[in-house]
C-alpha cells in the first residue's frame, strides 16, 4: 500500500512540474509560432493571394473557437497562485490516492458470502472440520478470515468460537477503515488551503492599493480574482475527495454487515454440526 501511494504521489508530482514548465514556457512557443506563421505568409503572398485570404479566415475561425479546456485550467492555475494552487493540487493527489487504494482493497475484500456459506456447509458434512477450514483458507475477504477463526476454535466450545469471532470482526473492521482519517483530513485541508490563498490574495490587492495611492479596479480585480480561483479549487478537490470517502464508508457498512449476518449463519451451522456429531 505504501509503494501505491508513492507512486501515486510521484506521478502527481510529475504532472504538476510538467505542467507549470509548460505554461511557463508557452508564450515562447506562441512567439515561434507566430515568427513561423508570419513567413509561411509572405512566401504564400508572393505565390498568389488566394492562400493568403485562406489563411486569415483559419485564423479567425480559431479565435472564434476560444481557447480549450487545458488551456483554461493551465491559465485559472497560473493566476491562482503556483504556490497555493500546487499545495492544494497535491492535497488532491494524495487524497485520490489513499481513495484508489481503499476502492481496490475493498472491492477486493467483497465475498460471495452465499456461495461461501453453502461451500462451508457442504464441506462440513462432507468432510468435518478440516474440510470447512480448508475452503475458508482458499477464499479470499474478511468473512472468510472470521469463518477460519471460528472453525479453527470449534473444539473449545460455541460461546468460545462466539467470541472469537466478535473479536476477529472488531480487527477486520479495522484493516478495512484503515488510511481513512488521512483521506477526511485532505477532505478538511483543501477548503481551508483555499480560504487561506483568499486571504493573502485581498491582502496582497489592499497592499498593492496603498502603493498605488489610488483605488485602481485592475488591482482589485486582479487580487480578487486571484483570491476566488484558490477558494474555489480548495472546494473542488474536497468535494471530489467527499464523494470518494462515501463511497468507502458505504462499501465498508455493506461489508460489515455481510460480516455480521454470515457470523449468525456460522454459530447456527457449527451449532447443527455438534449436535450431529454427538
Amino acid at each position: 500500500m505504501k509503494k501505491l501511494l508513492a507512486l501515486f504521489a510521484v506521478i502527481g508530482m510529475l504532472v504538476l512540474v510538467s505542467n507549470v514548465t509548460f505554461a511557463q514556457d508557452e508564450q515562447d512557443v506562441i512567439d515561434t509560432t507566430a515568427v513561423a506563421a508570419d513567413t509561411t505568409a509572405v512566401d504564400s503572398m508572393a505565390v498568389a493571394e488566394t492562400p493568403v485570404e485562406t489563411e486569415i479566415v483559419t485564423e479567425e475561425s480559431d479565435e472564434l473557437e476560444g481557447p480549450t479546456l487545458h488551456q483554461t485550467i493551465k491559465q485559472k492555475f497560473i493566476e491562482g497562485g503556483a504556490g497555493f494552487m500546487g499545495i492544494v493540487v497535491l492535497t488532491l493527489i494524495f487524497g485520490l490516492a489513499i481513495a484508489i487504494e481503499r476502492i481496490l482493497t475493498l472491492n477486493f475484500s467483497s465475498t460471495n458470502t452465499k456461495k461461501l456459506l453453502s461451500s462451508v456447509e457442504e464441506a462440513l458434512e462432507q468432510g468435518g472440520i478440516e474440510a470447512a477450514k480448508e475452503v475458508c483458507r482458499n477464499t479470499r475477504g474478511p468473512v472468510a478470515s472470521i469463518f477460519y477463526q471460528g472453525l479453527d476454535r470449534s473444539s473449545e466450545g460455541i460461546e468460545i468460537v462466539e467470541k472469537s469471532v466478535v473479536a476477529y470482526g472488531g480487527v477486520q473492521t479495522s484493516l478495512l477503515e484503515k488510511n481513512l482519517s488521512w483521506l477526511a483530513l485532505f477532505i478538511a485541508l483543501a477548503p481551508m488551503l483555499g480560504f487561506m490563498g483568499t486571504v493573502i490574495g485581498m491582502i496582497a490587492a489592499f497592499d498593492a492599493i496603498k502603493i498605488a495611492g489610488d483605488i485602481s479596479p485592475s488591482l482589485v480585480a486582479g487580487g480578487i480574482s486571484q483570491a476566488l480561483i484558490t477558494t474555489v479549487t480548495g472546494l473542488i478537490v474536497a468535494m471530489i475527495l467527499q464523494i470518494l470517502y462515501n463511497y468507502c464508508v458505504a462499501k465498508i457498512d455493506s461489508i460489515v454487515n455481510d460480516m455480521e449476518d454470515a457470523s449468525i449463519s456460522l454459530i447456527d451451522m457449527l451449532t447443527k454440526y455438534n449436535h450431529t456429531q454427538k
